[in-house]
């Protein structure tokens, strides 16, 4: 039997650090997940979260220069329409990514709170199509 006292704290702090370090991470971190008509299913969670936060994105809005066209009907003929529109910024302008998610889509998400909580930060799709 070991009679070192500090090596026993040691290695009792050790295991304690570690098992705190696992608890804290755990549950923690970026999972993609599916938004159904009740709430969130993460992939690697088998219950679905109905409560859930999504990501909110304030800031300044820059619009380049552009012009738009298009085509109408007006006393029966066809008229070609075309509107320029100068650069531009809105202030106070807000991303809402979650006013747009509909069932099905698949989402990256990130748990908060030591896993308690979970905030979706973006739709996500396949970069082929």
């Amino acid at each position: 039997m070991n009679n070192d006292p500090y090596g026993q704290l040691a290695s009792s702090l050790y295991s304690s650090l570690n098992k705190q370090t696992r608890q804290a991470l755990g549950g923690v971190g970026a999972v993609l997940g599916t938004v159904t008509s009740t709430g969130l299913k993460l992939d690697d969670f088998k219950h679905e979260f109905q409560d859930y936060m999504v990501a909110e994105l304030p800031g300044l809005l820059s619009l380049p220069r552009r012009t738009v066209t298009g085509q109408t009907t007006w006393e029966g003929k066809q008229v070609e329409l075309s509107f320029d529109f100068e650069e531009s910024e809105v202030e106070e302008a807000r991303l809402e990514p979650g006013k747009g998610l509909k069932p099905g889509d698949r989402v990256l998400a990130i748990r908060v709170n030591g896993g308690n909580d979970v905030v979706v930060v973006s739709k996500v799709v396949n970069a082929h199509g």
